[in-house]
C-alpha cells in the first residue's frame, strides 16, 4: 500500500491533491460503478474483502515480521496474528460447519480475540454479528433472535447472561477468556488445534460483511448489514488521507522521518468507532494495534509513550480526561500526531485546550454511523481549531452529500437540512426491516436524520437530529428504549426519556413519568426495577415523577422538547 513519505516541491490544495492521487495512483483509482442497480463512485484496485485486507497489509508489517498486537504484556507479530486467524476459520468451518449464509456472533469485552474472529469469521464467507457487550440477556435475546446467530463467541459474563437463552435458541457457546471451563469449547484449546491453512472460500465484494447493532427510534436496535465492499471502501477513503496529507501540507527539509503508525484502541470493538478506522485501517496501513481492557486515563498515557502510540481515537470523554492525565504526568505525549474524537460531538471550548496541551497531535473531529461504516464527514488542525462547533467537510473521493428538507428538496447554502450521503460505503439494509430501510436508503442516498447546514467553503456544522437519541459517552440510547423499560413499573402511567446535559459524558438520560395516584417512586426504585431489563448506560440517571399527565403537542403527541425543558428548568431531580 502506498504509504511510503511524498515530498512535494510545493503545497496542492485539497481538491488538487485528491484529484492527482486518484489520476496518478492505481490502488485509488475511481470509476463509476453499478452496485445492487444503483451507480457509485468506487475505488477499483482495492482488497474486495475484509479478510483480504490481511495480506494486503503483509508487506507494510514487514512481510509479517513486525510487532501488530500488543494487550496486557502479550504480543503478537503480524504474522502470529494471521496465523491465528487462519486457525480460527478453520474451526469455524471444520468443527462447526460454518460457511457462507451463516452468521456467528461475537459478545464480549476488547479482547485480543475480538479481533482474530471478525477477520476468522469473514474468512469463512459467514456474516459477523457485533453483540454490544453491556446488553442485558432480554437485549442479547432479541439480537440473537433477529440474527439468527447459532452459535456464540463469548467471554465470562457475557456466557452467563446468554445461558437462559442457550435451550430456547438452540445456541452453542464458545468460551473465551474467562468464559474458558464454563460451557462445552473453550477457544484456546480449538484454535491452538487447528491447521493453519487458508480456507479456500469464494467470497463476492457485494456480500454482507457484518450485522452491527445501532440504536434507533422504534426502541429495538436496528441490525445494520454490511458488506465487504462498504467497509473496505471507508478503510481506503481513510488510507487515501495519509497519502493526501504530505502533498496539501509537504514536510519540511530535512524534517526525520515519521513513526511507524501506531493506534491506542479504547472505545468498544463493537462499535464502528474501533472497528473500521482503528482495526481494519490497521491492516493496510502497516499500523501497530494497542488495546485496552479497560479505560484508564493515566494507563493510557504510560501506554501512549512506552508503545510510541501515533493514533487516539475516542469519545471526547476519553479526549478530556488523557488531557487531564497528561498534565498531572507533566508530558506533552510528544509521538502523538493525530488525536479524534468519534461517537459524539466534542465541546467546541475543549478544542484549543487540547491542542495546547499536546502540541505534536492534529486535533481531529469526525462523524460518521455504523449505517456508513463510520465513513463521513471530518476535520483536523488549523481548519478544527478555527472552527470547533463544526464537524468538518466530507471525506473524498467516494462519497456524495446532499442537505435536504423534508419534502426531500436540497437546501439553499447555510439554510438547515437532512445530511443525506450516497457512497458504496453505505449500509446494505437493515436487517429484517424493509421498511426502515425504504425510509432511510433512497437510490443509494442515506438519509441520517442529523440536520446540519454547509457554509460555502463545504464545512458542515450539525444542529441537531431528527431522531430521538441520546448520545453518552458515544453510546447511543433510543429513547423509546427507555420509555418502554420504564413502562414495565406497574405505577408508572407514561413515560418521557430525554438527554441532560453532563460535563463528562456530554449528554446522559433523564426521564419524567406520570404516575398513579398517590404513588412514590425514588431513583433507587426504579434503577433497581429496571436491572436486568435494560443496560445500565441507559437507565436514567435523572429522574422526574408527577401526577398529572406529561406535557403534549397540538397534535396530542407526547411534546419531547417541551417536557424536556420543563424538567431542566426545575433541577429538583431524583439522581
Amino acid at each position: 500500500m502506498p504509504l511510503h513519505r511524498v515530498r512535494s516541491m510545493s503545497a496542492m490544495s485539497p481538491e488538487a491533491a485528491v484529484a492527482h492521487v486518484v489520476a496518478t495512483n492505481p490502488t485509488f483509482s475511481v470509476a463509476p460503478t453499478v452496485v445492487r442497480g444503483v451507480t457509485y463512485k468506487a475505488f477499483q484496485n482495492i482488497p474486495p474483502t475484509v479478510p483480504s485486507l490481511m495480506a494486503a497489509g503483509k508487506a507494510q508489517h514487514g512481510d509479517g515480521a513486525l510487532d501488530y498486537l500488543l494487550y496486557e504484556g502479550e504480543r503478537w507479530t503480524y504474522g502470529e496474528f494471521c496465523t491465528e486467524v487462519r486457525r480460527v476459520a478453520n474451526v469455524l468451518h471444520g468443527t462447526f460447519g460454518i460457511g457462507k449464509g451463516d452468521r456467528v456472533a461475537i459478545a464480549m469485552r476488547n479482547y485480543p480475540e475480538l479481533m482474530t474472529l471478525v477477520l476468522g469469521i469473514s474468512a469463512t464467507g459467514a456474516t459477523v454479528v457485533f453483540v454490544n457487550a453491556w446488553w442485558t440477556t432480554e437485549e442479547l435475546d432479541y439480537a440473537l433472535r433477529d440474527s439468527e446467530a447459532k452459535l456464540v463467541f463469548a467471554d465470562g459474563p457475557r456466557i452467563e447472561r446468554l445461558m437462559p437463552l442457550v435451550d430456547d435458541l438452540s445456541l452453542t457457546l464458545v468460551g473465551v477468556r474467562d468464559g474458558e471451563g464454563m460451557v462445552g469449547h473453550d477457544y484456546t484449546a480449538l484454535q491452538t488445534a487447528a491447521s493453519d491453512t487458508a480456507l479456500d472460500v469464494t467470497i463476492d465484494t457485494d456480500d454482507d460483511f457484518a450485522v452491527m447493532y445501532s440504536s434507533g427510534t422504534t426502541g429495538h436496535p436496528k441490525g445494520v448489514v454490511q458488506t465487504h465492499r462498504s467497509a473496505v471502501s471507508a478503510v481506503f477513503s481513510w488510507l487515501m488521507q495519509a497519502v493526501i496529507a504530505p502533498l496539501v501540507t509537504p514536510p519540511e527539509e530535512g524534517a526525520p522521518e515519521p513513526l511507524r503508525p501506531s493506534a491506542l484502541v479504547v472505545t468498544p470493538l463493537f462499535h464502528v468507532t474501533a472497528t473500521h478506522p482503528l482495526f481494519l485501517l490497521s491492516l493496510p496501513a502497516g499500523a501497530h494495534i494497542t488495546l485496552m481492557r479497560k479505560w484508564d486515563a493515566d494507563e493510557a498515557v504510560r501506554l501512549i509513550q512506552a508503545e510510541k502510540i501515533t493514533r487516539f481515537l475516542g469519545v471526547p470523554t476519553q479526549s478530556a480526561e488523557l488531557m487531564m492525565a497528561s498534565r498531572k504526568a507533566a508530558v506533552t505525549l510528544e509521538t502523538l500526531d493525530y488525536l479524534g474524537s468519534g461517537g459524539a460531538k466534542r465541546p467546541g471550548a475543549q478544542v484549543a485546550q487540547l491542542a495546547e496541551s499536546f502540541p505534536n497531535a492534529g486535533i481531529a473531529t469526525g462523524w460518521g454511523m455504523t449505517e456508513t461504516n463510520a465513513l463521513g464527514i471530518g476535520m483536523i488542525g488549523d481548519d478544527y481549531v478555527k472552527r470547533p462547533e463544526s464537524a468538518g467537510k466530507l471525506h473524498p473521493p467516494l462519497q456524495e452529500l446532499r442537505l435536504l428538507d423534508d419534502d426531500g428538496n436540497d437546501v439553499s447554502l447555510g439554510e438547515l437540512g437532512e445530511i443525506t450521503v450516497k457512497s458504496p460505503a453505505n449500509m446494505r439494509c437493515y436487517l429484517n426491516k424493509p421498511e426502515a430501510t425504504a425510509e432511510t436508503m433512497q437510490d443509494g442516498w442515506l438519509r441520517t436524520g442529523d440536520l446540519a447546514v454547509m457554509d460555502s467553503e463545504g464545512f458542515v456544522t450539525i444542529l441537531d437530529r431528527k431522531k430521538n437519541i441520546i448520545i453518552r459517552g458515544g453510546e447511543n440510547i433510543a429513547c423509546l428504549d427507555v420509555e418502554g423499560a420504564l413502562h414495565r413499573l406497574p405505577d408508572v402511567i407514561e413515560a418521557c426519556a430525554f438527554s441532560v446535559p453532563d460535563e463528562r459524558l456530554g449528554e446522559v438520560v433523564g426521564a419524567c413519568v406520570e404516575l398513579r395516584e398517590g404513588a412514590v417512586l425514588s431513583h433507587d426504585e426504579m434503577a433497581a426495577a429496571l436491572e436486568g431489563h435494560i443496560a445500565k448506560f441507559k437507565t436514567p440517571q435523572h429522574l422526574w415523577t408527577q401526577h398529572v399527565p406529561l406535557m403534549r403537542g397540538a397534535t396530542d403527541k407526547l411534546d419531547r422538547r417541551g417536557v424536556r425543558a420543563a424538567c431542566l428548568e426545575n433541577q429538583e431531580a431524583k439522581t
